[in-house]
C-alpha cells in the first residue's frame, strides 16, 4: 500500500519548516545527518529544536552556516556537488530536477541564460540542506506521493540582491505557474513561500486532498513570528480507498394543474432528448384543493438552463424551481453477453471494486422476447443468469 504525505500550508512554507515537518513526523535526526554528509559540503550545522506555538508543539529545524564566506554557486556547481555525492539515484534526480525548475525560474525572471543564473541564497549551505535533505527525507519514510493544499501567498515586498521586489517574490510565483498550482490570499504582509518550497511542492506535489488513513500529524516551524502559529503541518498515511464517486447535479421542478397526458408525455420526451438523466411526474395536491402534477427533472449542471427552457416553451408553467444536490454514484460499466438468442448489452453496478448488481439491457431483452414469444421476464432472468 502507497504512503502518501499531505502537505497544509496554512501559513505558507519554506525549505526548513518543510524539512522540519517531516522530521516532526518521525524521521531521525542521525538519518538525516547521514544523508547529507553525502555531500561533499561542509561549514554548518544542523540542529533540531522542539517548539511550543500557539499552544501547537513542533520542530523547528535550524541550519547554522559557520563558514565566514560560502562559495557562489550556480546550477553546474550544484549538479556536480550532487551527482558527486554518495547519495541514492532516486535523490540525486529528484534534488536536482527541484535546482533546475528553481534555475529555469531564476532564469527567466531576470531575463539571463539558464547556466549563468547566480542562485544567490538558493544555492547557499541551508537550500541546499533544505532541498537534499527533503528528497531524502521522503526516502527514509517511504513516501510514494506527495500531496498539498492550496498555496497561500502574502502582499508587501521584501528585499533581496536584486533590490526591492513584490511579494510573492517572482521566482517564487514562476515556479507556482508552471505547474498550474491553486494558490489562495492570506493576511501576513510579508513573504510566506519561498521560492526554495516553491520549487520543492512544484517538483513532488500534487495539488488535492487525498483518501488517507492518518498515521502520524507533523508541525514544521518557520522563523517568523505570526499572530498564529507558524508552521506547516504535514500528515502520513496510507492511501485509503477512495469510496464512490461524487458528483453534483441540478433538480428542475414545476407544478402543472392545466396540462393533458399529452403534452407531458411530449415534454417528458423532448427532455429527456435534450440531455435530461432523468424525468418524472408525481401526483400532487395543489391549492384550492386542485389535483396536478409535479414534473421534475435531473440535469447535469451545465444542461439545467437549456432544460430549463424546454419545461417553459413544453408545458404550461410560468416557472421552474432550480435546486442544486450532492450524489454519490457506484461506477457504472457497459459490456455485452453472449445468449442462446445472440448478444445482449448488460450494465454492472460496480462499489469500492465490487461489482453488485447486473442489469440487462430493456430494449434488447424487449427485442428478443418479441422475436421468440417469450415472456419479457423469461428473457432478463436468462440474460442475468448467463452474465454471472
Amino acid at each position: 500500500m502507497s504512503t502518501i504525505l499531505y502537505l497544509d500550508l496554512f501559513s505558507g512554507a519554506s525549505g526548513d519548516m518543510l524539512l522540519g515537518a517531516l522530521v516532526d513526523l518521525g524521521l531521525p535526526l542521525d538519518d538525516l545527518r547521514v544523508d547529507l554528509e553525502k555531500l561533499d559540503l561542509s561549514g554548518y550545522e544542523l540542529e533540531v529544536e522542539r517548539q511550543v506555538r500557539h499552544g501547537l508543539s513542533g520542530t523547528r529545524l535550524h541550519v547554522h552556516d559557520l563558514a565566514q564566506a560560502q562559495p557562489a554557486r550556480h546550477l553546474s556547481d550544484v549538479r556536480r556537488l550532487i551527482q558527486e555525492s554518495a547519495l541514492s539515484p532516486a535523490v540525486q534526480s529528484r534534488s536536482l530536477a527541484a535546482f533546475e525548475r528553481l534555475g529555469r525560474a531564476e532564469a527567466g525572471v531576470h531575463g539571463v541564460a539558464l547556466e549563468k543564473v547566480h542562485f544567490h541564497e538558493v544555492g547557499a549551505v541551508d537550500s541546499l540542506v533544505d532541498i537534499v535533505g527533503f528528497a531524502a527525507g521522503l526516502e527514509r519514510l517511504g513516501v510514494t506521493q506527495v500531496y498539498s493544499s492550496p498555496v497561500p501567498l502574502g502582499s508587501g515586498t521584501i528585499e533581496t540582491a536584486h533590490g526591492r521586489l513584490p511579494v510573492p517574490a517572482p521566482a517564487t510565483l514562476a515556479l507556482l505557474a508552471e505547474v498550474g498550482a491553486p494558490t489562495c490570499p492570506h493576511p501576513a504582509q510579508t513573504e510566506i513561500v519561498t521560492p526554495t518550497a516553491a520549487a520543492l511542492l512544484a517538483e513532488y506535489a500534487t495539488f488535492a486532498y487525498p483518501p488517507l488513513r492518518v498515521r502520524a500529524v507533523g508541525y514544521g516551524f518557520g522563523q517568523k513570528e505570526f499572530p498564529w502559529a507558524n508552521a506547516v503541518r504535514a500528515w502520513i498515511g496510507e492511501a485509503a480507498p477512495a469510496g464512490p464517486e461524487r458528483d453534483q447535479v441540478v433538480l428542475l421542478a414545476c407544478n402543472l394543474d392545466d396540462a393533458t397526458g399529452e403534452e407531458l408525455g411530449y415534454a417528458m420526451e423532448r427532455l429527456l432528448a435534450a440531455g435530461a438523466l432523468d424525468v418524472w411526474c408525481t401526483s400532487v395536491q395543489m391549492k384550492k384543493g386542485r389535483p396536478g402534477i409535479l414534473l421534475a427533472v435531473l440535469s447535469p449542471p451545465e444542461q439545467a438552463e437549456a432544460l430549463a427552457g424546454v419545461m417553459l416553451r413544453e408545458t404550461p408553467t410560468l416557472g421552474v424551481r432550480f435546486s442544486t444536490l450532492e450524489r454519490v454514484k457506484a461506477d457504472r460499466r457497459g459490456r455485452e453477453v453472449e445468449t442462446p438468442w445472440g448478444l445482449v448489452r448488460v450494465k454492472e453496478k460496480w462499489l469500492n471494486g465490487e461489482c453488485f448488481a447486473l442489469s440487462p439491457e430493456y430494449d434488447d431483452c424487449a427485442r428478443i422476447a418479441r422475436e421468440q414469444g417469450l415472456p419479457l421476464r423469461t428473457v432478463v432472468e436468462a440474460v442475468r443468469r448467463v452474465g454471472g
